[in-house]
């Protein structure tokens, strides 16, 4: 899945930028208090999108 399609999908789902790290952008769902990594790559794996998505408490993509 490309690192752009994950960020619409999880700011489509109420998600919000917090903060860049050094090889990581931090969302977070501010209405269930989770907080989640996506790395700076231009595809994310298939499970780490999920796991993403787990952490922060949407649905899948």
């Amino acid at each position: 899945m490309k690192r752009k399609d994950l960020i619409r999908h999880l700011e489509k789902n109420g998600c919000l930028f917090l903060r860049e790290g050094s090889n990581h952008t931090i969302y977070v769902n501010r209405v269930k208090n989770e907080v989640s990594s996506v790395p700076r790559h231009r595809e994310i794996d298939e499970n780490l999108s999920k796991k993403i998505c787990k952490d922060l408490g949407i649905p899948r993509p």
